[in-house]
């Protein structure tokens, strides 16, 4: 009898998307995203001001550029950040051309902007470890900070981003007593997620969900990795996290035993 292979790692962040919309709970937390083309630009850069274009299949922050209306006076002033380049356009069809040409021939979407909480005057987000159990169920396994380059938009480690505990970056924005119930939250969104996109694609085991956090603490979705990096963790000084999550991803078959 013929059995049937399922992938365990998804590229398309569309498709990955997609799944996770037909979430009730999961959908209030994702941005309002577009495919790439003129129109959807113009129209998402007049919703929300500022917009992230990205690639559809990407990883590590790559080819990711902010894209803001800075100026609504006349037709517009906009401005475009991509790694530590950032360039100002006089008008939107200027924009437009300069987003062409830069996008390297690939397929990309364009998603809503998410005011960042910052740490020390830089923009970090939260990497949610979530990993397949030997009971079929899913678990958090561990939640680190990525602190981006003060020249940079993105927060990837291997995009020059700092690894940092998630405790001292939240500090100044949550007090201590409300940590334990927020990193819940998390864990709790994590593995919703993890649920519902097993349910399509049943081969996963392993997920690495990028959460941001708006002004308000208010969590946002940005991305969901399905082949993950578990070094990551080897990078904070507390190495208990690490194991556990060495520990799962060995389980999984993610990593020689």
């Amino acid at each position: 009898m013929k059995t049937t292979r399922h992938p365990r790692h998804v590229v398309s962040k569309w498709k990955k998307n997609e799944v996770l919309m037909q979430h009730r709970t999961i959908r209030s937390h994702l941005p309002d995203s577009m495919r790439f083309s003129r129109e959807h630009l113009l129209h998402m850069l007049r919703k929300y001001k500022m917009v992230y274009v990205k690639p559809v299949n990407g990883t590590w922050g790559k080819g990711v550029i902010r894209v803001e209306m800075v100026s609504t006076s006349g037709e517009g002033t906009y401005q475009y950040h991509l790694d530590t380049t950032v360039r100002t356009c006089s008008s939107f069809d200027e924009l437009y051309a300069a987003i062409c040409k830069r996008k390297f021939k690939k397929r990309y979407l364009i998603q809503q902007g998410i005011d960042l909480l910052q740490y020390q005057n830089r923009r970090f987000d939260l990497r949610v470890m979530v990993q397949r159990t030997s009971q079929k169920g899913w678990k958090t396994t561990g939640i680190i900070g990525r602190l981006a380059h003060p020249r940079k938009i993105v927060t990837n480690y291997h995009n020059d981003g700092k690894l940092i505990p998630v405790e001292k970056l939240l500090a100044p924005h949550l007090r201590e007593s409300y940590l334990p119930a927020y990193l819940a939250t998390l864990e709790s969104l994590g593995e919703n997620i993890a649920e519902h996109l097993n349910s399509r694609f049943p081969g996963i085991r392993d997920l690495g969900v990028d959460v941001a956090l708006d002004q308000k603490l208010r969590p946002w979705i940005l991305e969901v990795n399905t082949s993950p990096d578990p070094y990551i963790f080897r990078k904070l000084k507390d190495k208990s996290m690490f194991r556990t999550v060495m520990q799962y991803a060995r389980a999984n078959g993610k990593l020689k035993a």
